[in-house]
């Protein structure tokens, strides 16, 4: 068996995300979407939206207007649901047809769905967008039916729901984050579609690039990587690698956890940098806080998204950031944008027990804060809670 110690397991789960080299030089954006395997979208805009942030972070010469032409445009990237809504480059659609019919057919199994309304709303809204060319739900007026609960939908927000989770839609571009939806064979290049790849092969695809991605993992962690198989399928698929090496790592707590990893594993240890000790802002929605089981045990970083949280219940803030400073999180940063005033504020700091905060890392925040300010055009840094030395 082998055995990995801890400051080993982190690098490479570092080196995986893209973030251990210090993020400067060619910009590369296909390849780096590709190596991540998807970018998560969200709409909160507190500085910058997550999916910029996520860019940024791994390649500071990342710009906001960077992205979206890829989907709209070049059509390098589809829109659809991994844990949540992502962009995924366009090679991977082939592999993604039975997430295709395990979403649409969840969301069609659903009561409302089986009326003759939803029929009715399903087919019409196909027709208008084949015929007006794309729509944003904006396009349509239903109105919502029963009590206005907080996610309560209209008719016509359901059946693009199904048709997008389905795949007969697709997101043929965003307009200030507004989607809009145009049939499948107008967005998704032939042939993408007409690829035949088999519902195993598309499991062991799967499985296996999440594992390239993660390099260290649980089945449960393969599993959840891309959220499109289910557990006796990754465990199927385990038996049909004999060739996964068993690693036994050291956790952050000194516990030892066994995991599968690569055959190459041995190469990718030797091959291994060490991060860059650029201190780091990252994103809630980053990749590597998204695991949260995963963070704490290899890092001893517990972390908690509270934007839905009642303000009264939370323990740090709205939108909190981790700090990163080479292969170990130092602190957490509560900070926010307005873009008229040019002005990036802190209304919260919070350094990690133990974790001493000289001027010298004090400076880095500051440099790091200026340089995130920068990709938001904000040029003013305001502190409105107590500031460590050097920042």
């Amino acid at each position: 068996m082998l055995k990995l110690t801890n400051k080993q397991a982190r690098h490479l789960w570092l080196h995986s995300l893209g973030l251990s080299a210090t993020p400067t030089g060619p910009l590369d954006l296909p390849a780096m979407i590709h190596d991540l395997g998807f970018v998560q979208i969200d709409t909160i805009r507190n500085v910058t939206r997550a999916h910029h942030h996520i860019l940024w972070t791994r390649n500071q010469n990342y710009r906001e207007k960077q992205l979206w032409p890829m989907l709209k445009d070049d059509r390098k990237l589809f829109e659809h649901f991994t844990h949540d809504a992502s962009l995924i480059p366009m090679e991977f659609y082939p592999y993604w047809q039975r997430q295709y019919r395990r979403l649409g057919d969840k969301v069609a199994r659903h009561d409302w769905y089986q009326s003759g309304l939803a029929r009715d709303a399903i087919r019409d809204i196909h027709d208008r967008i084949r015929a007006e060319g794309p729509l944003s739900t904006h396009a349509f007026d239903s109105k919502i039916e029963g009590p206005r609960e907080m996610w309560a939908r209209p008719p016509h927000k359901k059946a693009l729901d199904q048709l997008w989770y389905g795949g007969t839609l697709t997101t043929s571009h965003r307009e200030n984050f507004t989607k809009f939806y145009d049939l499948s064979e107008r967005v998704i290049p032939e042939a993408y579609r007409q690829a035949d790849i088999s519902d195993q092969d598309q499991i062991n695809w799967l499985c296996d690039s999440a594992l390239d991605r993660l390099t260290l993992a649980s089945p449960g962690e393969v599993q959840r990587f891309w959220a499109a198989t289910d557990a006796p399928e990754v465990k199927a698929w385990r038996a049909r690698r004999p060739d996964l090496v068993p690693v036994d790592y050291v956790a952050a707590d000194k516990s030892i956890h066994t995991a599968l990893a690569p055959p190459d594993i041995e190469t990718h240890l030797a091959n291994l940098p060490p991060p860059s000790s650029r201190l780091r802002l990252l994103n809630p929605f980053d990749p590597a806080i998204r695991d949260r089981i995963r963070l704490a045990r290899l890092f001893g970083f517990d972390y908690r998204n509270e934007m839905f949280v009642p303000k009264d219940q939370r323990k740090w803030g709205y939108y909190v950031y981790p700090l990163l400073e080479s292969d170990r999180f130092v602190g957490r940063i509560e900070a926010k944008g307005d873009r008229p005033s040019l002005t990036l504020t802190v209304t919260g700091f919070w350094p990690e027990p133990g974790v001493d905060w000289p001027a010298s890392r004090g400076r880095k925040l500051a440099a790091e804060l200026g340089r995130f300010g920068r990709l938001a055009g904000l040029t003013k840094i305001t502190w409105a809670c107590a500031a460590p030395k050097g920042a």
